[in-house]
């Protein structure tokens, strides 16, 4: 990271750390009741207790006392993780070529679109019970549904990219005689590349979002689950904790997305500059 990135990163610290201070002193001035908002530090805890598998051991009884902390955060996270990279292939997958297709030919796009602008507005939360219906509990449901999620963002990205490419680049390239597969490949496709990147992004925050919420009803594991199995107990800073697994994963998650963008379209970037 150079000097910039750093200051940067010190800049966006600034907020949530003034947020987690002011927490902690209510918390330590007993304004909220611990059983509700518990304070940052319980939550940091709780959070280490979540991540880090840890046997104790006994001398006076020579025996091993069993799991001390539970350790459950990495196989959570790997869960969760898994199945937000097969749906999200899944459905990008799916959406990409036809998007494209769409966007390049104003026959499929009058075939397809009123289908899709029906069905993009409906929830993938609505489609649990008929995920469940079709395929059961356990991974399947929850990959149709991130599937569903990372579909329409992909789709009306990479739509929108093929069709609004630069008149003058249509022009130029059919001026130059190239045929339609090579204005497809070689002008509409590298022109679009700005807008399937930006669907890819957003689809993948959608996926992060159904990933949670199907784990809740379809799957025994996983962050959403952990959380909901928190909730049963009333264990506040189980909840907290797993939510910000959740946050700094999808953080992770997105810078690197941003960084690939950036990679990929040095080109565009350079015009533009």
């Amino acid at each position: 990271m150079n000097k910039q990135d750093w200051r940067q990163s010190a800049t966006g610290a600034v907020v949530p750390i003034l947020i987690v201070v002011l927490w902690q002193a209510s918390a330590m001035l007993g304004w909220v009741n611990p059983q509700v908002l518990p304070s940052p530090l319980a939550v940091l805890a709780k959070w280490f207790e979540y991540l880090l598998p840890l046997t104790a051991y006994d001398p006076a009884a020579s025996s091993w006392l069993g799991w001390a902390l539970s350790g459950e955060l990495l196989g959570d996270t790997l869960s969760s993780l898994y199945r937000v990279v097969v749906g999200f292939a899944v459905g990008a997958g799916l959406a990409l070529p036809m998007g494209l297709m769409m966007g390049a030919s104003q026959r499929m796009y009058a075939w397809l679109n009123p289908l899709m602008q029906v069905l993009r507005p409906i929830p993938p939360i609505a489609y649990i019970p008929l995920a469940i219906l079709w395929f059961g509990l356990g991974n399947a449901p929850a990959v149709f549904l991130i599937a569903l999620g990372a579909f329409f963002p992909v789709l009306v990205n990479t739509i929108a990219g093929v069709r609004q490419v630069d008149g003058i680049y249509i022009r130029a390239a059919r001026n130059l005689g190239v045929n339609q597969r090579t204005m497809f490949v070689r002008v509409m496709l590298p022109a679009a590349v700005p807008y399937i990147l930006s669907g890819v992004r957003i689809g993948i925050g959608t996926a992060f979002i159904v990933v949670i919420v199907s784990e809740m009803i379809a799957v025994n594991n996983g962050l959403g689950f952990r959380i909901l199995e928190a909730r049963e107990y009333f264990w506040s800073d189980k909840i907290i904790a797993g939510m910000i697994s959740i946050g700094l994963l999808g953080l992770v998650i997105d810078v690197g997305m941003n960084k690939l963008n950036n990679h990929l379209l040095r080109w565009h970037r350079g015009l533009e500059n």
